[in-house]
């Protein structure tokens, strides 16, 4: 599909994106990611919301980055 992904685990990525927002690109897509329309409740559609915005709560780019520095 050669689409370009955004690191989910970056707050920064996440802090221009609505909560609204984001259950829209769940349920209906856009470009060439399609939504889940009427497959998906929509409770289930909020739940995954809070679980997208919970991958950056962890500080999880921060600790990726430290992770892949060079131990000394």
């Amino acid at each position: 599909m050669n689409l370009t992904l955004k690191n989910w685990l970056d707050a920064g990525v996440l802090a221009g994106i609505s909560d609204g927002d984001m259950f829209d690109l769940i349920v209906k897509g856009k470009g060439k990611m399609v939504g889940e329309g009427d497959r998906l409740p929509p409770e289930k559609a909020w739940n995954m919301v809070h679980y997208v915005r919970s991958f950056a709560k962890g500080g999880g780019a921060e600790k990726e980055a430290a992770a892949a520095a060079p131990k000394s």
